[in-house]
């Protein structure tokens, strides 16, 4: 009896302990099973983690990657751009040098058709249309050989032209036709107003605007002459007229002042005594 109670005390103690054992076993499972949970999730936050960390470093790698792209690209972009546009303005200046030599070429043959038929004109000694034709022909674009030449050609032409105009005046003039003598003296003065008959011509084209009852206008034309002229012996002869002239539009004070200087500066002159009997009549009658 003694003994069995010792083995059912021995087996009872061996199941509390068994119980005890798997108490212990089940609670040491649950708590590996709980830190195995935790591990797994601490695993999956951290692979969660690396995931959008690798995500982040992909677009971030990504981004920059486009971003250097696009500056290669864009910089490649402007070097074609560049070289494009230089290109064109290459060769917008090669044609623009092409159509200014052609231009030139064209001016050029132009200006040497115009030369040949100015010359034409020279040769044949057509004074009016050399004068006339060298206005044009000046702005061409001549050598300055070529200028000079025709220059000189042109300048002789108005001075035989002004020549031949004062000497048709003056037959129109002793002809009693002041109308053309007016005319041609001063077609005379036209082309060459400062040619060695100058002064003539202008004492004649104020005699006859005078002769024409047109004093006021010969007027002007005299008072230079009277008073410095580039012929100094005509001076006189331009103050006589002046005068007479004043006295016809009845400027009778101007024309004794201009009568007291006639005599004060031309004392010896041929035609002093005209004016001194104009100064007498004048200073009896006004």
């Amino acid at each position: 009896m003694d003994d069995l109670a010792d083995e059912l005390r021995d087996l009872k103690r061996e199941i509390i302990e068994s119980r005890g054992l798997v108490i212990k076993t089940n609670n040491l499972t649950n708590a590996l099973s709980a830190d195995l949970r935790s591990l797994a999730k601490r695993q999956q936050q951290q692979e969660r983690r690396l995931g959008l960390n690798s995500a982040a470093m992909y677009v971030a790698f990504l981004f920059v990657a486009l971003v250097i792209i696009k500056f290669a690209w864009d910089a490649r972009v402007d070097a074609v751009e560049a070289k494009t546009e230089e290109t064109r303005r290459a060769l917008e200046r090669s044609l623009r040098d092409t159509k200014e030599g052609q231009k030139r070429d064209e001016d050029r043959a132009r200006a040497e058709a115009h030369a040949a038929a100015f010359y034409e004109l020279v040769r044949g000694a057509k004074r009016a249309e050399v004068v006339e034709q060298f206005e044009t022909i000046k702005n061409e674009p001549l050598t300055k050989t070529e200028l000079a030449v025709f220059a000189d050609a042109a300048e002789r032409a108005r001075g035989e032209l002004s020549v031949s105009a004062y000497h048709q005046g003056l037959d129109q003039a002793r002809n009693g036709r002041w109308h053309e003598a007016q005319q041609a003296f001063e077609e005379s003065l036209k082309y060459k107003d400062d040619a060695a008959h100058a002064p003539l011509a202008r004492y004649n084209l104020a005699d006859a605007l005078r002769r024409l009852s047109r004093q006021r206008d010969a007027i002007p034309l005299l008072i230079p002459l009277s008073e410095a002229s580039a012929d100094k012996e005509i001076m006189d002869d331009a103050t006589l007229l002046l005068a007479q002239c004043e006295i016809d539009i009845q400027a009778y004070n101007d024309a004794k002042n201009t009568l007291r200087g006639f005599l004060r500066r031309f004392p010896d002159s041929a035609l002093a005594n005209d004016a001194r009997s104009l100064l007498a009549d004048v200073s009896l009658h006004h």
